[in-house]
């Protein structure tokens, strides 16, 4: 039998390069997805349908019940998605608190009862400035905690925790991944805005790999 693993997959280009990676690494995949209210809820249904199309099982959970906890967020609140790069002050706007952790703990609770032994998200260099939950210390800290914290140790995987998103693309290029199947902008509207960070960070990827998006942009 193949080992199990559990896979947050959000349903973009990075959990989708991830959830492959994992598929290729021989393991049983188990796609988790979480609705916490973000905008761009477009994401949980390109994750849906990659996941009916590999035959993989997939789980959305609706935790939009604790947005109040995690508020002051432009992704989860009123405010506008602020446009420019990563490396711009703006973008910390973005920021939802403690995501991460509370996502990487229901993905391991899931873990623990499919008996699985890892848990794979799609950490990367590129979210280091800006999102403290992406950087290596956060993610060893979790690990530590997670190899402890039930009578099952859990190991968190980030294969990609320290390269670039213009890498991870490069990496999915070679497995013949089709990023048509991925959401990536903020805004959940019907074509990408071109203009936020995410999709800033995502052109600059394709730029740097020498190939087109397959997805619409307004701008």
């Amino acid at each position: 039998m193949s080992e199990k693993a559990v896979v947050v997959y959000s349903g973009g280009m990075d959990s989708f390069t991830v959830l492959n990676t994992a598929i290729q690494n021989g393991l049983e995949v188990f796609a988790l997805s979480f609705n916490y209210g973000q905008k761009h809820s477009k994401e949980l249904e390109v994750a849906a349908q990659v996941c009916r199309e590999l035959g993989i099982s997939h789980k959305v959970v609706d935790i939009t019940a604790i947005n109040s906890l995690m508020a002051n967020s432009s992704l989860t609140g009123d405010a506008e998605i602020p446009e420019g790069h990563y490396e711009d002050d703006n973008m910390k706007s973005t920021v939802v608190p403690n995501r991460n952790m509370v996502l990487l703990s229901m993905a391991i609770a899931y873990a623990v009862s499919l008996e699985a032994g890892k848990v794979y998200y799609g950490a990367h260099s590129g979210d280091h400035h800006i999102y403290p939950d992406c950087r290596p210390e956060f993610v060893e800290a979790m690990n530590a905690v997670s190899k402890i914290a039930n009578y099952q140790s859990v190991e968190i995987v980030t294969p990609f925790l320290h390269v670039s998103k213009g890498e991870i693309l490069k990496a999915g290029l070679e497995m013949n991944l089709n990023y048509a199947n991925t959401w990536t902008c903020y805004n959940g509207r019907e074509r990408s805005c071109g203009k936020c960070g995410a999709c800033c960070e995502r052109l600059e990827a394709f730029a740097e790999q020498g190939k087109t998006d397959p997805l619409d942009y307004e701008a």
